[in-house]
């Protein structure tokens, strides 16, 4: 007895092939640069001379209100403030794992927390020795022995809880990412969301420690002065986008290939 069975033409082996190794070898490559696009480099990129303290004045603005997310937020100017330094790790309030922000405190202004250092901290390098992490309101930074916590400066290291408004201001915001040079302006404020009884304060010192010394910052400009990075972050983009791309293929050429029938008895 005769029957036949179907198997894939010619072509259409060698297209699945190629797509196959396509998408291995820039999946690779997706992995590769991923766990390199967030490096902190070395301080020379960042200029020869010590990034400066923040600037702190004080500011003429009155109280205002704004509106995120459907919530309502009264602002409390307290000083006008500007400040210039380096990425080490962030925060999005909108995480997964973030329960609090969106959840608990219905806080849709403040998109983005920043841990930002400057000054010797970033001209003599002890970054490129240590360990920085973000949670919900915390920067934690970790150094291997005693010798590399000397030679930091905690009063050189702020944790920016950063509220934006403004569309401009909140992509720029949400384009940095650890290692970038960034300069922003605003104001550090308090505010509250008089619909549930949240409020948030702000530190207003770089001497503070602990619960209340991170700055809160109302912003109205924001900038990646210098990106790190930028051929990993590049080539992670591109090879991601041609692995999706070369898999979708392989399953379409799949679906669709043409078969050449084959007979058996």
């Amino acid at each position: 007895m005769r029957r036949d069975r179907a198997k894939l033409s010619p072509m259409s082996r060698l297209l699945m092939k190629l797509l196959g190794w396509l998408f291995v070898l820039s999946f690779a490559v997706a992995v590769l640069t991923w766990l390199r696009r967030d490096e902190l480099p070395p301080p020379e990129d960042y200029g020869a001379r010590p990034l400066p303290a923040p600037r702190q004045v004080p500011t003429s603005r009155q109280p205002f209100e704004v509106e995120a997310g459907g919530q309502r937020y009264q602002i409390e100017p307290l000083f006008d403030y500007e400040l210039q330094g380096v990425v080490v790790s962030y925060h999005d309030a909108d995480s997964f794992v973030d329960t609090w922000h969106h959840d608990r405190w219905k806080d849709f202004l403040n998109l983005r927390d920043l841990c930002v250092l400057w000054g010797e901290n970033v001209h003599g390098g002890v970054y490129r020795d240590m360990d920085f992490r973000n949670d919900s309101w915390t920067c934690w930074a970790y150094w291997p022995d005693r010798e590399t916590g000397a030679r930091f400066r905690m009063d050189e290291l702020s944790n920016n809880h950063l509220l934006a408004a403004d569309p401009d201001v909140q992509e720029a915001l949400m384009a940095a990412r650890p290692g970038d040079l960034v300069r922003f302006r605003g104001m550090l404020a308090r505010y509250r969301n008089p619909a549930n009884g949240f409020s948030r304060g702000t530190s207003t010192t770089r001497d503070d420690r602990g619960n209340g010394a991170c700055e809160t910052v109302y912003l109205t400009d924001f900038e990646v002065v210098a990106p790190a990075n930028g051929g990993a972050r590049t080539l992670h983009r591109a090879a991601s986008w041609i692995a999706g791309l070369s898999l979708a293929g392989f399953l379409v050429a799949f679906a669709v290939a043409p078969v050449a029938a084959m007979r058996s008895r």
